[in-house]
């Protein structure tokens, strides 16, 4: 008998209309009680213009003893099974379905233009040339993960996974937060040399705070090679005198253009005072004093003016100075864990992301990117909700690629974020998923992605994502490593906190 290669996978039939350009089907080789080949994994048939690749989209297994059910059913009431009566297991064999992923010649992916050969012998692709394929950096590249079903590490290079902002996507639990460490922890870790990028977390649990204790030893790098500043939501001020009368507008609702009429003049004629550092209380006093306000826009200022005021995120000094926020190897975590109001958090991510996107597109701070999580919660996609922070998300998700203005957004609930906002992110990194609406959301929204990737999604196990987009050349499923530094965590179950609680 001759020794199968350990490569060899089967051989290429002729089913239905395939073998045709973009899929073919083979019958695995092997016993058929083992797992030779798995759905999700890549595999090549070697062409006269180079190799096919392409990827296990589905498994078939078949018996021609068990394609009649009557007869089944008549052999079941004697009480003898098929087996014992027909030489079932010799008739028993797996049917792979695959799509052509694209074809690999002379060291370059080219559009696939013919149908492989029935009769060709199907392998496991070699992980050297499926990383070269799927246009990973196995030199510089951030080392995320490996591929699922392969051993090949996960290194995607950076330009291609973040200079067209990236999205995270996935149900409560899936693995997310997990993931963002992991990608902290390899931005952290790159050096000078390679190009050091300043990152801005949005945290609203506080889930990366323990970042904080980080060190260099910690993720195996050259001492003083990176900064942890860790600032929490109410040390945040805001300088009421770089406020226009528009942006305050922006903070309240059902201002009229008169009344943002009013408030304008009277800024204007406060900031004529080039020495003076005003605060809200400084406005509210000279709206009161304004005789030529009426009475009823006075009144409504100076509640809106009020009700901001109290919020005690505005002062007349900012901290903290943007520009000591984006530095280059620099990770800035802001807290917003402390604050339950939903508006606090929204004011505050307003104000930094339009102040990030003024100075970096005047130079003044190196690039950078923002780390936004919960994003359906500052940038939805209903024009009912107030959302302070969604034009100048919006913006950067346009227009911040050219300035190196960059976003990661996380989210556990896809259907409710921006469309406009998703569209423009050309990578994402897609968690388990099984609200059908947030399913359908990500469908209409995912470049490239296909129906059985789609499918797949809702049975993706806990550190499992599918890569679309930019980043790779076909949709890809990735395991993601484990953390460098596990954090001290809390209890981990309902269990585990009540007995806690108890003692």
């Amino acid at each position: 008998m001759t020794e199968r290669s350990p490569s060899r996978l089967g051989t290429v039939v002729c089913i239905d209309s395939s073998p045709n350009v973009m899929e073919f089907s083979f019958v695995v080789e092997g016993n058929p009680e083992d797992i030779v080949v798995r759905r999700g994994e890549f595999v090549n048939v070697a062409t006269q213009a180079g190799l096919i690749i392409a990827k296990v989209q589905d498994l078939v297994r078949t018996n021609r003893y068990y394609q009649h059910a009557e007869a089944v059913r008549e052999y079941q009431s004697r009480g003898e099974p098929l087996r014992s009566i027909f030489p079932t297991d010799r008739w028993q064999y797996t049917i792979a379905h695959a799509r052509v992923a694209g074809l690999w010649s002379n060291d370059r992916s080219v559009r696939p233009y013919f149908a492989v050969s029935p009769g060709a012998v199907v392998r496991r692709a070699d992980d050297e040339i499926l990383s070269s394929f799927l246009k990973l950096d196995q030199e510089r590249g951030l080392q995320l993960g490996r591929l699922g079903q392969h051993e090949a590490e996960f290194r995607p290079n950076i330009d291609r996974l973040l200079s067209k902002h990236l999205a995270i996507l996935a149900m409560s639990g899936a693995g997310k937060s997990y993931f963002v460490s992991v990608l902290l922890e390899e931005l952290l870790r790159r050096t000078k040399g390679h190009g050091r990028l300043g990152v801005v977390v949005i945290d609203v649990h506080g889930e990366y705070s323990y970042f904080k204790s980080v060190g260099e030893e910690d993720l195996g790098v050259e001492e003083d090679s990176f900064e942890v500043d860790h600032i929490r939501g109410v040390q945040f001020q805001i300088p009421v005198k770089t406020i226009s009368a528009e942006g305050l507008r922006s903070m309240v609702s059902n201002m009229s253009s008169a009344q943002v009429r009013d408030l304008r003049r009277v800024i204007s004629e406060m900031r004529g005072d080039s020495d003076w550092n005003y605060t809200l209380a400084d406005v509210i006093e000279h709206v009161r004093n304004d005789e030529s306000i009426y009475k009823n826009t006075k009144e409504a200022l100076i509640s809106w003016l009020i009700d901001l005021d109290e919020t005690r995120l505005f002062g007349k000094e900012p901290v903290p100075d943007i520009r000591n926020v984006v530095r280059p190897g620099k990770l800035t975590l802001i807290d917003l864990s402390d604050f339950v109001s939903l508006k606090k958090k929204q004011i505050i991510v307003s104000y930094l992301t339009n102040q990030l996107l003024y100075m970096r597109r005047n130079e003044r701070i190196p690039p950078f990117l923002l780390v936004l999580e919960e994003a359906h919660q500052f940038c939805p996609e209903s024009r009912h909700e107030l959302a302070l922070p969604k034009y100048q998300i919006e913006t950067i998700a346009r227009e911040g690629r050219k300035f190196f203005a960059l976003l990661c957004l996380i989210s556990q609930r896809p259907v409710k974020l921006s469309t406009t906002v998703l569209s423009q992110c050309s990578n994402q990194a897609i968690f388990r998923t099984t609200n059908p609406y947030d399913l359908e959301h990500i469908g209409r929204s995912s470049e490239g992605i296909d129906r059985p990737s789609l499918d797949a999604i809702t049975s993706l196990e806990i550190g499992e994502a599918l890569f679309v987009g930019e980043v790779v050349s076909v949709p890809t499923f990735v395991k993601i490593r484990e953390r460098l530094y596990e954090p001290k965590q809390g209890p981990s179950s309902l269990s585990e906190a009540i007995k806690r609680a108890d003692r």
